[in-house]
């Protein structure tokens, strides 16, 4: 899944590239074994290097500026969550054709969770909560403006030119009625804070059945937290929902703005992703699926 080109302007990385980005960069880590890691990600090619570290590129110009947000607001945010982040081991620069910044992360173990089969569904749910809870305690006022902190209105066009691409695919009607409830619902009114802003399955590590690491802090920023409780949808069952909402608080409006954010980001990732990323089609399909269900 890792090598497959999923957008037009994506660049070629492989194996040999990185060995010659690495030599050039961190000469002391030349020569450590080095393999591509299988990965449903969109935006960044992983390569675990040696036992303890993984590096991480930027597939395509969009994904570029991600790089300095993560490393700059991680030292900052991760110390004060309940479980692992990234931690930066160095920065990579432009060279060997390679254009664009790159990073070097510690490993860390665990593998992402599948929704509908979780192993612990209601802890998985607590520790979600848990650690969504812990963000949000952190001082925002200095924070940057989160990349999905604006109002959900301002994905409307987006999610209509989706849902045209989609007809005959999905349930038009169904996704339709349950945008339209999510885009009634007041907006957040109390100040900007703190969320990650994607914490998708595949940006969510477990061992044992329990959360262990939340990855990929590239669209963390201020504004309105409901994006942050996607995944009551795009990872929980409808019967850990209850236990999530419940331990972060979560009123009518706020509950009915994280829907619509799960809805819309699955909505406009299924047909680009149809065809070149089967794991996130999938994952969208699925979101849409319990959305529809639920507000049928």
């Amino acid at each position: 899944m890792g090598a497959v080109r999923m957008h037009e302007d994506e660049l070629e990385i492989d194996v040999a590239l990185v060995e010659r980005l690495i030599a050039g960069r961190f000469p002391r880590w030349a020569g450590l074994p080095l393999r591509r890691l299988e990965s449903s990600g969109t935006e960044n090619a992983m390569f675990r290097l040696g036992t303890d570290k993984v590096v991480r590129l930027p597939r395509h110009p969009r994904a570029v500026e991600a790089i300095a947000h993560e490393l700059h607001w991680l030292p900052r945010l991760g110390p004060a969550l309940p479980v692992g982040a990234p931690e930066p081991l160095g920065r990579g620069a432009p060279g060997e054709g390679f254009p664009w910044p790159w990073s070097v992360y510690r490993w860390l173990d665990g593998r992402n969770p599948v929704p509908g089969r979780l192993e612990e569904p209601a802890l998985l749910a607590g520790d979600l909560a848990g650690w969504v809870t812990a963000l949000r305690r952190i001082d925002g006022s200095e924070g940057p403006p989160g990349y999905r902190g604006v109002p959900l209105a301002a994905r409307d066009p987006l999610l209509r030119e989706a849902l045209s691409d989609l007809a005959g695919r999905v349930d038009t009607v169904a996704v339709t009625k349950a945008w339209e409830a999510a885009l009634s619902a007041p907006e957040h009114t109390g100040p900007p804070v703190w969320a990650h802003g994607d914490l998708m399955a595949g940006n969510l590590l477990i061992t044992g059945g329990r959360l262990s690491a939340v990855i990929d802090f590239g669209t963390v920023g201020v504004g309105d937290p409901a994006v942050d409780l996607i995944g009551a949808w795009c990872l929980l069952p409808a019967a850990a929902r209850g236990v999530f909402r419940e331990a972060v608080g979560a009123g009518e409006a706020e509950w009915a703005r994280a829907r619509g954010w799960a809805l819309s980001i699955a909505v406009i990732a299924l047909p680009y992703y149809w065809d070149t990323n089967p794991p996130v089609a999938a994952n969208s399909r699925y979101v849409i699926g319990e959305i529809a269900a639920e507000t049928a």
